[in-house]
């Protein structure tokens, strides 16, 4: 197992000062971003990648995955990116999304089984796993049984789940996220952390919000998480993905440099749950 963060929430560091942050926290790699507005932005993958992930290397840091915004097989500079990362050494591939309208699920499934089969066939020749992101909200990959669906009767080796439980908790509070861990982990490769609580929208009104709040104090059983995961063989990547700026979190529009003090309390919440479920030791 390797513990990671989301690079995404550092990026006005620049690279070097992100990964060097990164390892100052006691992270072990970075989820590195190659899609519009990243790191390296996908058209530059070929130019900019292998030297991107030398300069996470160079602190200390391995490149275990990269979040990418791949949704078919012929999606542009798709070929060219899983190949570039591969020959960096680069395994895991998050996939971007397909958005949901109401009124013809079925014809919006069939569509996306088809872009899957194409990113199996790119998976497959550059000897890669590509996974899809539980995401909650009007995307397919919010439902975790039509994740399943999308998964089903493919190589696991090639395609996989990229399970975010926070997101899977805010779609099946109860007990929807154990089905969906369930279901999803002979498929697991990843998993994305984050934490919500639910707050009123607008005073007295019918309108709630899903409200990143810290690891320690959210909805997601974490030890629970950890201790399916591990008594389903989960050796996988661990991104931490402190998405608190903005409106959408507690902190409101904080500094970066808040966001890594949050990070860094996280982590502390985190570490011993990993431990004590994965075995998983600190740097």
């Amino acid at each position: 197992m390797q513990l990671v963060m989301f690079a995404k929430m550092v990026q006005d560091y620049g690279l070097a000062s992100a990964a060097a942050t990164m390892a100052e926290l006691g992270l072990e790699g970075m989820d590195l971003t190659v899609r519009t507005g990243g790191f390296v932005l996908p058209e530059n993958a070929t130019a900019e990648l292998p030297s991107a992930v030398e300069t996470v290397r160079a602190a200390g840091l391995s490149v275990p995955m990269i979040t990418t915004e791949i949704a078919s097989g012929d999606h542009a500079y798709a070929d060219e990116l899983l190949g570039t990362g591969a020959q960096s050494g680069v395994t895991r591939y998050k996939l971007g999304y397909w958005p949901y309208t109401y009124g013809t699920l079925v014809e919006q499934l069939d569509a996306a089984q088809r872009a899957m089969d194409g990113i199996e066939k790119l998976a497959e020749r550059h000897g890669v796993c590509c996974c899809i992101h539980s995401h909650s909200g009007a995307f397919l990959s919010g439902n975790s049984t039509l994740v399943w669906l999308l998964l089903k009767d493919r190589d696991p080796l090639h395609i996989g789940a990229y399970l975010d439980p926070g997101h899977m908790i805010v779609e099946g509070g109860k007990s929807g996220w154990m089905m969906g861990l369930d279901l999803l982990k002979p498929y697991a490769q990843m998993v994305a952390v984050k934490d919500f609580g639910w707050s009123q929208a607008e005073p007295g009104t019918k309108k709630w919000a899903a409200k990143l709040v810290p690891l320690s104090e959210g909805m997601v059983p974490w030890p629970d998480v950890f201790g399916k995961l591990a008594a389903a063989g989960f050796d996988g990547v661990v991104s931490v993905h402190s998405e608190y700026k903005g409106g959408h979190s507690f902190l409101g529009d904080c500094t970066t440099e808040q966001l890594v003090e949050q990070t860094a309390r996280d982590l502390d919440y985190l570490k011993p749950v990993l431990t004590a479920a994965l075995g998983w030791q600190p740097r």
